[in-house]
């Protein structure tokens, strides 16, 4: 893997890059508080196939901070700063969590620059509970409140699998930058109804996929956008939550070849 620090203009910064493999390009945006080594077991498969950029998002891993405050529609439009400095595109665009917020919202606002889009573990359209929920722990995070231990309850189980999964999450999490931490998940927290209106405009192939145990990021969310997209197709993965694509990698890595080997010019709703 080769990691490129691409110096965009202002606000973006520095944005870190590590490409693999040859071929159709795949991009593969992470989750709050987490780095593009969460996508491991997918660089390894995907990267046999094709030319795969996992990308650090602003505030984490290799890349800056968004100022602080910024929302959604300014992480989509760092993405398209990432792509336009790699000249790469239509690319097959993935996002586990914020990033499948980030990818959605692209898919919508730039979709000539999208092949395919896969939602992993995605929200849409909170309840006014949970969203009130997820507003207030942003609100803690931001005044320099950090819980480690509920999300990684939340979003692993018990089996060896999860408890090895727990322990890279729990290192990249407690290594994150504070303030870069905080603005995506006041963006992550608000940001749920944003583009949710727009999922009809996303006409290329879309995969929602979620665990059938992640109570956030829930099986009707993902159904929901399937639903909405004309060419959508949800994917609930049994005994499993948050963290699908660490948890289930070979399940997730075979739906995403699927996903992959859709044609963009056709596709189905299911």
């Amino acid at each position: 893997m080769t990691l490129t620090t691409l110096q965009l203009s202002e606000p973006y910064g520095k944005a870190a890059v590590h490409t693999s493999g040859e071929g159709d390009p795949v991009v593969l945006i992470h989750g709050v508080g987490m780095q593009s080594a969460a996508w491991a077991p997918q660089v390894e498969f995907l990267s046999k196939t094709h030319r795969v950029f996992a990308i650090d998002m602003p505030g984490h891993g290799g890349s800056d901070a968004l100022p602080t405050g910024a929302q959604l529609p300014e992480f989509v439009a760092w993405l398209h700063a990432v792509l336009t400095a790699l000249n790469v595109g239509p690319v097959n665009l993935a996002g586990h969590s914020m990033g499948a917020l980030v990818s959605g919202g692209y898919a919508i606002s730039h979709p000539d620059m999208v092949a395919r889009v896969a939602l992993l573990n995605g929200v849409y359209r909170r309840s006014d509970a949970a969203r009130a929920a997820v507003v207030a722990r942003a609100d803690e995070i931001s005044q320099g409140s950090f819980d480690l231990e509920t999300p990684l309850t939340r979003w692993f189980g018990d089996s060896d699998t999860d408890k090895a999964a727990c322990a890279l999450v729990s290192g990249w999490l407690s290594g994150v930058n504070p303030d870069g931490y905080a603005t995506a998940y006041g963006a992550f927290a608000r940001g749920d109804a944003t583009y949710a209106d727009r999922f009809e405009d996303i006409t290329c192939p879309l995969l929602a996929m979620t665990g059938d145990g992640d109570l956030n990021s829930s099986p009707e969310m993902s159904d929901a956008m399937a639903k909405v997209a004309p060419k959508g197709r949800a994917v609930i993965i049994k005994d499993h939550r948050h963290m699908v694509n660490l948890t289930a990698p070979d399940q997730v890595n075979d739906i995403l070849k699927d996903w992959l080997n859709t044609p963009v010019s056709g596709g189905q709703n299911d």
